[in-house]
């Protein structure tokens, strides 16, 4: 009996029917967040859309019953209006002049402020800490009355100083800016003060440099209360000529009659500033947040 040669080696094959190798899923090019969050944003901007649309309607569609979704042609009476005022530039100008005050002085001030609770110990510090941020859950309708006696002693009412000093700096800035100023390592500063640097140019140098997230959202956020605040420029000022944007908007709106055509684009030109300042700020304000969030 002869022994047959074994049969050469050949690679294993797939026997028919057994499944093949998994297929990949195919993913979504966006977050699967992105399927709720962009009705969510659309539904948001439903009102910003129709404050667009309605600044280049007429007087008569605006008023219209049913009210017009859609404007049926371009109309720029709105726009003439209120560029045609002239009394319009000089509150444009209030605005910005009391808004980049406030700001200014809410950085510097702040800064300073919120540098110290985070940074120096001193007898009665955390005491103070509390008293400040209790004051950020009174209701500006309390201190309303004695702010408004304190400008008058000062002389400020009817002035745009008025409008800026009570806003100087905010118990909110000092805040973030020691939460900030507490995520960053102490060794970077103690570095700096054995190379013989004083606090304040170790702030200045060092500190400042790594804060502008938190920097940027104070500027932002203190603009925007800032610009878009009407109760308080309608209790300190009482002639047009000291006028706030929102302030002034206010004057096309009548008792028997309202241009509400101007209003819609005084407010169009209103909002753009507001919404350019929030979207040019807008990944420094969330790294802020974050980052101010990670020690109290």
């Amino acid at each position: 009996m002869t022994a047959t040669a074994a049969p050469p080696y050949a690679a294993p094959t797939v026997a028919a029917g057994l499944p093949g190798p998994p297929r990949r899923r195919r993913r979504l090019p966006f977050s699967p967040w992105h399927l709720l969050l962009v009705p969510l944003a659309l539904i948001f901007a439903v009102p910003l859309i129709w404050l667009l649309l309605s600044s280049v309607m007429s007087n008569a569609e605006i008023n219209r019953f049913p009210p017009a979704l859609w404007p049926s042609h371009i109309d720029l009476g709105g726009y003439r209006y209120v560029l045609g005022n002239a009394m319009f530039p000089r509150w444009f100008a209030n605005s910005l002049i009391v808004s980049m005050a406030t700001v200014v002085g809410n950085l510097v001030l702040g800064t300073l402020g919120g540098y110290a609770f985070a940074r120096m110990r001193f007898t009665g510090s955390k005491l103070l800490l509390g008293l400040m941020m209790a004051t950020m859950a009174i209701p500006f309708q309390l201190t309303m009355i004695p702010t408004f006696l304190v400008m008058k002693q000062l002389g400020l009412i009817d002035t745009l100083g008025a409008l800026i000093v009570p806003s100087l700096v905010t118990p909110f800035a000092v805040f973030l800016l020691r939460q900030f100023f507490l995520s960053l390592p102490r060794e970077l500063e103690e570095a700096a003060w054995i190379d013989g640097c004083s606090r304040l140019r170790v702030l200045w140098q060092i500190v400042l440099p790594l804060s502008r997230p938190a920097l940027s959202t104070v500027a932002v956020l203190t603009f925007l209360s800032t610009w878009n605040d009407l109760t308080w420029p309608l209790i300190a000022i009482n002639h047009e000529p000291q006028y706030t944007l929102q302030l002034g908007l206010t004057t096309f709106q009548g008792q028997h009659h309202t241009q509400w055509a101007a209003v819609m684009a005084g407010n169009v030109i209103t909002v753009l500033p507001v919404l350019l300042a929030f979207l040019g700020a807008q990944k420094a304000f969330i790294r802020s947040i974050t980052s101010s969030g990670l020690k109290g």
